[in-house]
């Protein structure tokens, strides 16, 4: 008969979580290919390991539910499930249900807004950012006064299918969010406060500190940049690279 210890029983608990995350590795590859090719394996893990660790303290221990949530994590950010852009994934993840009607319920939710606001292949999301590098190129269309109506008017002409999707209030929420985050990090003036806000609504909403793009955090938390202006423009150029990149990719369906 054989006699699993204690130790042993650890170190296949330990191996079956690694190879549980090498088959995420290389699912998310499939699912996003170009985010994953820009972060690189190392980083993507860092990722990896972070949802698969909240998909388990929502009380999801099955390979679907887990790598649904995995899913959405590149769909809406690894904080989708605070994001008043999508509260009622919070509200089911949070709700009582067993863990595979829950997985369902989040899997009707998110079939309904990939028809209605990302499209095929993620094409509206693409349009939406591309409109985001060209406004970002131009001169500071923003004024303190005005800025959360000029805002909202930038997230409606940026995405429109979103913006409607998710309404107004939700919109307002992320406009707040996004200011005070701004402040937080020491950014001043409206542009800059804009600009988080921007990168929340394109990105999610805990987008200043998601693994899947280390180069906000990383900006934000460098202490090698020592003024408030500097640290914005160091920000806007990284956004602006990081878009291009991302939209060099062609989509899987041929579409530009």
């Amino acid at each position: 008969m054989l006699n699993i210890r204690p130790e042993q029983m650890a170190v296949f608990e330990k191996d079956g979580a690694r190879r549980f995350e090498d088959e995420m590795l290389a699912h998310s590859k499939e699912f996003s290919p170009r985010l994953c090719e820009l972060i690189g394996d190392d980083q993507l893990r860092v990722a990896l390991k972070q949802s698969i660790g909240r998909a388990k303290e929502y009380g999801f221990s099955n390979r679907g539910p887990i790598r649904l949530y995995i899913e959405l994590m590149f769909l809406a950010g690894s904080d989708f499930d605070t994001d008043p852009q999508y509260p009622g994934l919070g509200e089911v993840l949070r709700g009582r249900g067993a863990e595979m009607v829950r997985a369902e319920h989040i899997f009707e939710r998110i079939n309904d807004y990939r028809e209605n606001v990302s499209g095929e292949y993620g094409v509206n999301a693409r349009k939406a950012l591309a409109y985001l590098v060209d406004f970002g190129r131009q001169p500071d269309p923003f004024t303190e006064d005005g800025l959360v109506s000029q805002l909202l008017a930038g997230m409606r002409a940026s995405f429109p299918l979103k913006a409607n999707y998710l309404g107004e209030p939700a919109l307002l929420q992320l406009i707040a969010e996004g200011r005070a985050a701004a402040q937080r990090y020491g950014l001043k003036g409206s542009r800059a406060e804009a600009m988080i806000v921007i990168l929340m609504f394109a990105f999610g909403h805990g987008c200043v500190a998601d693994p899947l793009y280390p180069w906000i955090s990383q900006v934000l938390t460098d202490e090698g940049i020592t003024s408030a202006e500097a640290r914005a423009q160091r920000l806007e150029r990284k956004a602006l690279t990081w878009l291009d990149h991302v939209l060099a990719r062609p989509l899987p369906g041929g579409e530009a």
